[in-house]
């Protein structure tokens, strides 16, 4: 099977991962581990997603399987940024009704139907916006607000990779489909090879839509694997 190599990084130590629909190779010291939104809204019971009818019973296992790739990941020199959603408490970020956001937005639709959750869900400095207990950054991370699906809208994230040289970017967190997939379709127009750890993912919605975003990802956009065998393609490589 072939092996994809950036042609940008030659002389920089690189590692082969076997990945679909063929493996890649990346350079640990300029990739970056992209954990995509997981806070309690997305991954906790009570949380925005929760609250909204969306199954979160099945996150326990992504959290953990983050949680792996993380530690691996920053052992090997991997820069690791972690992504918030959400918006200021008045909910200005997020757009009023001549935005589309504010009629697609599933958290501003729950709120409408039940305004007791106005200034709760994914409002900066709350428990829903924050992250999960089990995964927290260490000095060196970069965390960054978000207010659209899209890590790249809005946000400093491509200025920052590209001052630190990072064009290969593995993808984690919640949900696969929507800010997962939005965010890796974004930095493939943006020249950047984007591989998803698709157990350390999960969707919103039923499990088709996992699997479909799967698909496109592997088909059009990008790379997919496992943390297993991401973890294994790094032993041996420190900073």
């Amino acid at each position: 099977m072939s092996t994809i190599y950036c042609a940008h990084t030659p002389a920089l130590p690189q590692v082969e991962l076997p990945a679909r629909p063929e493996a890649i190779a990346f350079p640990p010291t300029q990739s970056a581990l992209i954990v995509v939104d997981m806070q309690n809204a997305y991954a906790t019971p009570g949380g925005y997603l929760d609250l909204a009818g969306f199954d979160v019973s099945a996150t326990a296992p992504v959290i953990e399987k983050i949680h792996q790739a993380v530690t691996a990941a920053r052992t090997a020199g991997v820069q690791i940024i972690w992504f918030q959603n959400g918006w200021d408490a008045d909910y200005v970020e997020a757009g009023d009704a001549g935005s589309p956001n504010f009629h697609k937005s599933n958290a501003l639709k729950t709120m409408r139907k039940r305004p007791e959750l106005q200034g709760s869900l994914l409002a900066k400095g709350g428990w829903d916006y924050a992250l999960v207990d089990a995964l927290q950054p260490q000095p060196g991370d970069i965390v960054l607000p978000k207010p659209r699906y899209s890590g790249f809208f809005n946000t400093p994230l491509d200025s920052m990779l590209r001052s630190r040289g990072i064009r290969h970017l593995i993808f984690t967190g919640i949900a696969t489909n929507v800010c997962v997939e939005s965010t890796l379709r974004d930095g493939f127009f943006l020249e950047y090879f984007g591989v998803v750890l698709e157990d350390a993912t999960y969707q919103a919605g039923p499990a088709f839509a996992q699997q479909a975003a799967i698909f496109n990802i592997e088909t059009f956009f990008g790379w997919v694997s496992s943390v297993d065998v991401f973890c294994e393609s790094l032993k041996g490589h420190k900073e």
